[in-house]
């Protein structure tokens, strides 16, 4: 079960906490509680030979799993026939959860039925994968782990180098973009058995005509010196698991083109770890006011650059994220939380020296001599002139490879997939999309941000495509007759 690359990014992400969780969030309180009992395997999804898979258009693959991220690894991982057992040891705290576990503790957590239960998530360590604790991969590199937060990067280097000790090397294609998933039918009159593609229109007047078929999948893989090879292959089901951090959140004013304006952390890092603020005196403009603004903000603000925070939302906005993250785990957000409420612009005091907030503003514009323009609720405006400026709003998923760019998937099909306001619409227990049969989507798609939440979704994805290859292969042997095989 082959897993593209599809401009994802590997940094982690956030939700907000709730009292009650998603099915896959239950699945995943349980992934807490596995211990070393998770690494015991079975036999895999069917896979094809490494070499087949973008040279033989003729091959249809079970599943195709579009992603690299922490939600595409982990649902690589359990479909390569990794199941969860329920840990010797193990006491979970929702003891009506844990007698069921208890009953069943020979089958592995795919094969038991988990319907019904509700309970709030377990903590953990936030960012590992099931099967390999982060702790102990990091006590090997540099330094013993507290629980203190990690470097991004510490965090891709765990993730290439689980993908290896779990030998999924055999699943992935690096270098690889998807440009089309289409479904193909199959016209129940016609007894050619070639699948077509039937346009819409014609599908809908005659819809009965015509029966659901695999997925085709379209795309190019980028090999050496720039050239890109095409491939086209076929899928029964296929996994969405691309993250949201495709294509950044943008203002949509005058001026934010400029080559000063960025628009991700990356940028404005790079910008700051090459020397290029150093020195600079007038202030960088940063606007937002999630945790990846607050980490442009403790970025400028230790290496010695003055900042101006720009966000559109009161400090006291019960919404913000800063007031659902606990205090003793997170002290260095809470300490810019803390400068936002109590540095903040007025007439009287100006611009302060090393940070300036400016609650309920919005930039109206950019200009070519590095200015910016301020306004806030009132309709007052104030200029400024900047060394640079960080736009960091949040961001979409890039699902330009679907059909309506996956609007169609979401609970709100005439808005475009977003983690926050319309993800993508899904059971939940399966994380098969609701308006498309064999199309699961995971992670930040659905709203699972955290990589914590993730496992979970990976865990029913796997569940729901077992149950099915048995039921499947019950079906075969039944047909066969005699002595079973057929």
């Amino acid at each position: 079960m082959p897993v593209w690359c599809c401009r994802c990014s590997l940094a982690g992400h956030f939700r907000n906490y709730s009292d009650t969780e998603t099915e896959g969030e239950i699945f995943n309180s349980l992934v807490q509680y596995f211990g070393d009992n998770l690494g015991r395997k079975v036999k895999a999804m069917p896979l094809v030979e490494e070499t087949s898979l973008l040279e033989d258009s003729s091959v249809t693959l079970p599943v195709v799993v579009i992603g690299n991220g922490p939600s595409g690894i982990c649902l690589s991982y359990m479909l390569s026939g990794y199941r969860p057992y329920l840990s010797s040891e193990a006491i979970h705290p929702n003891t009506i959860l844990h007698s069921k576990l208890e009953e069943a503790r020979h089958l592995s957590i795919v094969d038991q039925n988990m319907e019904g239960s509700r309970l709030t998530i377990s903590f953990g360590n936030w960012m590992e994968l099931p099967g390999l604790k982060f702790k102990d991969w990091v006590s090997t590199k540099r330094r013993n782990l507290k629980g203190d937060r990690v470097m991004p990067e510490e965090i891709a280097r765990y993730y290439k180098h689980y993908v290896k000790v779990m030998g999924l090397q055999k699943n992935f294609r690096e270098n690889t973009y998807i440009t089309s998933v289409s479904r193909l039918y199959r016209d129940q009159v016609d007894n050619d058995g070639q699948d077509r593609d039937i346009s819409t229109p014609h599908l809908q007047i005659e819809k009965s005509k015509f029966i659901k078929r695999n997925w085709e999948i379209r795309g190019y893989q980028r090999i050496a010196e720039g050239s890109h090879v095409p491939f086209c292959l076929f899928a029964e089901n296929v996994a969405l698991a691309t993250g949201t951090l495709d294509s950044p959140g943008r203002l949509e004013i005058e001026g934010e083109d400029f080559p000063f304006v960025f628009h991700s952390m990356p940028e404005f890092g790079a910008a700051i770890s090459k020397g290029k603020l150093r020195g600079k005196v007038d202030p960088v403009l940063i606007v937002g006011s999630g945790l990846t603004a607050a980490d442009a903000v403790l970025c400028a603000y230790n290496n010695n650059v003055p900042v101006i925070h720009v966000f559109r939302r009161r400090v006291t906005d019960p919404s913000l994220i800063f007031k659902q993250l606990p205090k003793k785990l997170y002290p260095e957000y809470h300490k810019v939380y803390h400068m936002m409420c109590t540095q903040s612009y007025s007439l009287d005091s100006n611009l302060l020296s090393d940070y300036t907030s400016f609650p309920e503003h919005h930039v109206l514009s950019f200009k070519s001599d590095m200015k910016c323009i301020l306004q806030n609720i009132s309709g007052l405006k104030k200029i400024f002139k900047l060394s640079a400026a960080v736009v960091l709003i949040g961001s979409h998923p890039n699902l330009s490879f679907l059909k309506e760019q996956g609007c169609y998937l979401g609970h709100n099909s005439s808005q475009p997939i977003t983690c926050k306001g319309n993800p993508v619409e899904i059971d939940a227990y399966t994380y098969e999309c609701v308006k498309e049969a064999n199309l699961f989507a995971l992670g930040p798609l659905v709203g699972d941000n955290f990589v914590r939440f993730l496992k979970g979704g990976a865990l029913g994805v796997t569940r729901c495509l077992a149950t099915r290859q048995k039921k499947k292969q019950h079906l075969f042997v039944e047909r066969g007759g005699g002595d079973g095989i057929a």
